[in-house]
């Protein structure tokens, strides 16, 4: 007996579900989102309440004293020696770089004009002490 069957050609889909991609997308938009604040604050320092103006500079560096008087210029632990030699180099090479200075509000007032001074003394004019915003 003859077998009487007929071949069904597979229909090939040419169209991309974009549903799982809208997903992917959502959740990388929501995970950068929560960690981008995060990152801004990688040194854990307990800031001073203050009220100020936002700065809104291109340039920008940031040097940070925690209360175990560690210094860390951009996130990057460093002496007192290196950052002087660093802070001398951001005022030759290039003097419109603004520093926000972020120090531990139980600090001695010492320590922070210390850091002060090396930016004084590499002239460098542009300077901010970065506070937290009183609520």
């Amino acid at each position: 007996m003859a077998r009487r069957t007929s071949i069904v050609s597979l229909n090939q889909i040419s169209d991309i579900n974009m549903t799982p991609l809208m997903d992917l997308t959502f959740i990388l938009l929501i995970t950068f989102i929560i960690t981008f604040p995060l990152i801004e604050q990688g040194i854990a320092i307990n800031l001073p309440k203050g009220s100020a103006a936002d700065m809104m500079e291109s340039k920008t560096r940031s040097i940070s004293l925690n209360i175990e008087k560690q210094l860390y210029l951009d996130d990057v632990r460093v002496s007192p020696d290196e950052l002087a030699a660093a802070v001398m180099d951001i005022g030759t090479s290039s003097p419109d770089t603004v520093i926000y200075v972020r120090a531990d509000r139980n600090l001695p007032y010492g320590e922070v004009v210390a850091v002060m001074k090396m930016l004084h003394d590499a002239n460098i004019t542009k300077m901010a002490l970065v506070t937290e915003a009183e609520q």
